[in-house]
């Protein structure tokens, strides 16, 4: 009876280790298909650090330049210079002190990054100088020495005048070689304040040298429209998505490249008064979508949570989207504003976090394979 109790017990017990082994192995592995890689708290004259974006160099290292925001306000209009963080392993370690890349260059703030690898093989940076409530402008600059320099700023809006949005992680070169850029005007030089943006395409055929405006997106609607993105589908079209207060991401298409738009309409993809971002995937050609995945609608702060923050990837263009997934899922956080990046087995995820305010930047690590699983 004794031996047999032994025997149990020892039988049990490798058991109890083969589970718990397994329990280990597959908590590892859910560590290691979600990581956060660095996170960027506000501290002392820091009040804020806000959205950003990334680009790989020539001799492998990822920059991140975002928005470094000094002083104690944590406004948008609050003084900010862009500050560039390095990796020299693909994202999994940051270095620890900032590098400046653009001083606060407007009365107010300079924030809103896009970063993009140029057909040509140079780096384009473009960044919101903002003078004023009445005046704010896309601007762009280029390095020839993989952001070791950078050239004078150009202005990518000359025919109006007036408060333009573009969000960090918009602007996009198509396989023609044409720059696209999708802005929201808010106010112009002598006009109101509308929630309701008008929406423009502007778009360079040289390299960001000179600038042209589309005809502003067709909005018949009382949907007030805000902080759009574009990506190229494979067809040729042009896919604009929008932020609104409808409940969901709008659409709007292009057939000549940003010159002209169709009526929004509305995504299959719920949504508070909050921006998407979307993006291909090198690897598979799929699309790429980041945003708040909910329908809660409340009239207090932009029409409802921004969380959770959530992750899916579309194989028909964006008419349907798939392996839903949630990144960020605290009921009182905040999420947003995210910059999406691939290395060769992970993608980069750069966004706004914060339970009270935006003040701090997350940059998260997941594994490709993972997004399809």
């Amino acid at each position: 009876m004794k031996k047999t109790n032994v025997l149990f017990r020892y039988v049990f017990s490798l058991l109890a280790v083969f589970f718990c082994c397994r329990a280990e192995q597959a908590f590892s592995q859910k560590n290691q298909s979600q990581v956060l890689a660095l996170q960027l708290a506000p501290g002392d004259n820091n009040p804020r650090n806000s959205e950003g974006d990334f680009i790989t160099l020539k001799d492998g290292r990822i920059l991140f330049v975002y928005s470094h925001y000094t002083g104690k306000s944590t406004s948008d209009h609050a003084p900010a210079y862009l500050a560039g963080r390095f990796s020299k392993d693909g994202g999994k370690t940051w270095t620890q002190e900032d590098q400046l890349i653009v001083e606060r260059e407007g009365d107010m703030n300079v924030m809103s990054v896009s970063l993009l690898r140029l057909q040509n093989g140079k780096i384009a940076l473009f960044y919101l100088k903002k003078n004023s409530e009445t005046d704010c402008i896309p601007l762009m600059r280029i390095s020839s020495d993989e952001a070791k320099t950078w050239s004078a700023p150009t202005s990518c809006i000359t025919d109006r005048k007036g408060y333009f949005v573009l969000n960090n992680n918009r602007v996009i070169q198509l396989k023609s070689g044409r720059l696209l850029m999708a802005v929201a005007m808010h106010r112009s030089l002598d006009g109101k304040w509308q929630a309701k943006a008008t929406l423009f395409s502007y778009f360079s055929d040289d390299n960001g040298v000179t600038w042209k405006s589309g005809e502003a997106v067709p909005n018949t609607s009382d949907i007030i429209t805000q902080e759009p993105g574009v990506v190229e589908l494979k067809d040729g079209r042009i896919m604009m998505f929008i932020r609104t207060d409808s409940g969901f991401q709008q659409l709007s298409y292009s057939k000549d490249q940003g010159q002209t738009w169709s009526h929004i309409e509305p995504s299959t993809i719920h949504s508070p008064v909050s921006p998407a971002s979307m993006t291909r995937i090198p690897s598979t050609g799929d699309l790429l979508l980041v945003w708040n995945n909910n329908k809660v609608k409340e009239a207090a702060w932009h029409g409802g949570v921004r969380t959770p923050l959530t992750i899916a990837i579309s194989r028909d263009e964006g008419k349907t989207w798939e392996n839903l997934k949630n990144i960020e899922t605290d009921p009182k956080g905040w999420y947003c504003y995210t910059a999406i990046h691939f290395t060769k087995k992970e993608v980069l995820l750069g966004y706004c976090a914060g339970t009270t305010q935006l003040a701090t930047v997350n940059i998260t690590r997941l594994n490709k394979k993972w997004l399809y699983k």
